[in-house]
This record gives structure tokens, sequence and C-alpha cells, in this order.
């Protein structure tokens, strides 16, 4: 039998029984395998690595495993700078437009809020999602394990989180969002650009009270939805500010 041994490094280990976290590992096989199947057969979704050493040098997901291989695997680090090793993974992601599965409904719209284009998958198999993912560069978030380790899957990312606050939060965090939100942009329920409507177009589908103390208008062009700067816009927008400040 042969064996490899194994080192996964910080948030990485959130996918790895409590043994295998933070230490060194054996792992035996039979037959040689791409890296990239061993690593996701110990759990870790590949999306979530952003650089393997095997025996001190870089390698990409391809390359087979050998006997008495030393793996070290790293996740994304906002701190540390590996783009000249990393090139050869190609899961950076080249755009801040996002996927969720069904799970993530609550996310999906806060991400909306924030003026990023998001779509929320509601309708079709795993096997549409990522293929969607693909084709229009998406980043797959996810509660998923297996969903995320599907081949086609270039760029991902584990939600920790289950509160959808604080999975927000995390989310931009991780992906640095703070410096590039443009808030209140988008609607909420369908994803697509606002545009400005004057309040006459509009005023037969408002109520009196709406109509009398507010002059500013947006619709949707996708749903017909109309937005106004009202009592959950106030609500919205301390969530915001209370968010940012916490990130």
């Amino acid at each position: 039998m042969k064996q490899a041994h194994f080192r996964f490094y910080a948030q990485l280990n959130d996918f790895l029984p409590l043994a295998q976290r933070s230490v060194t590992f054996p792992w035996e096989f039979e037959l040689s395998a791409a890296v990239k199947d061993m690593i996701e057969a110990l759990g870790v979704p590949h999306p979530e690595i952003a650089l393997i050493l095997v025996n001190g040098w870089p390698a990409d997901f391809s390359y087979q495993v050998q006997d008495r291989d030393s793996i070290s695997v790293y996740p994304v680090w906002r701190s540390l700078d590996v783009s000249e090793v990393t090139a050869v993974l190609a899961n950076a992601p080249h755009r801040l437009h996002f996927a969720l599965d069904t799970h993530l409904g609550r996310l999906a719209a806060y991400l909306r809020m924030l003026g990023f284009d998001t779509v929320y998958w509601t309708e079709g198999g795993d096997e549409d999602l990522a293929r969607t993912c693909s084709a229009e560069d998406r980043i797959l978030l996810t509660r998923d394990r297996g969903l995320l380790k599907r081949t086609v899957i270039r760029t991902g990312y584990y939600v920790r989180e289950t509160d959808p606050r604080r999975q927000l939060q995390e989310i931009v965090q991780r992906f640095e969002l703070t410096g590039v939100i443009q808030p209140f942009r988008r609607c909420l329920r369908c994803n697509a650009l606002l545009r400005v409507v004057s309040k006459g177009s509009v005023r037969n589908r408002l109520r009196e009270q709406t109509a009398r103390h507010f002059d500013e208008f947006w619709i949707c062009p996708q749903c017909d939805r109309i937005y106004w700067k009202g009592s959950h816009y106030e609500h919205m927008k301390r969530f915001l500010e209370r968010l940012l400040c916490a990130a």
C-alpha cells in the first residue's frame, strides 16, 4: 500500500475530522490519482484551495500523487500574496457575480441589497446550477459540499455561518466587498437593476400615505416592483452601517 502525507492549513481544517486538523497525517492508497481527487476524498472542496505544495513545490489539481509525497494545502489568505505560484489553479474570481443555492435565500437578498449581481437558484438541479456558474463566471456560495466539489465549479465558497446576517458579514469579509458595495440599486426579488421612475407614472399604484410623504421612486424593469425610501429602507440602511462597521 502506498502512502502520502497531507497537511491542511487555516480554514480548510473546517472540513476535516478533529484528528486530522492542523497536523500532518498519512493517507493510504493503492493506485495513483489526481491530487484534486484525493483532497476532495478527504472532504475539502477544490474551490476553497489557493495553493498546493507537493514536496515543497507548487502543483496543480492534475498532479498524480506518488508514494511518500508530502502535500501541503492552503486556502485563500487575504494577508498573503501567493499569486505568482497559484496561477495554475485559476480559482480567483474575475467578477463579483454570485450564485446561491436554494438554502441561502435570505443571503441572496442581502447581497442584492448591497448591489451585487446574485442569482438565487430555486428551480433545476445541482448540475444546472453548476453549469450556470461555469458559463456565467459566477462565484458559487453554498452549504452543500458535494455541489462545491463538482469539477465544473471554478470558484466557490462553503458558507460556514447559519444565521443570514452573520453569513453576509462572512461573505463581505471573505471576498473583501466593503470597497465595492453599491447598495439599493437592485431588485431584492429578481436581481434586476432598478431604474428611476417619475411619481406621476406610478401614482395610481401607491397608497395615499406613501404618495403624500415620498417623491422619489424606482421600479424594477423585470418584475415591475416599486421601491421608495420608506421605513424599510431606513432599517436596511442602519443594518448596512452596522455590517460595514463590523467588517
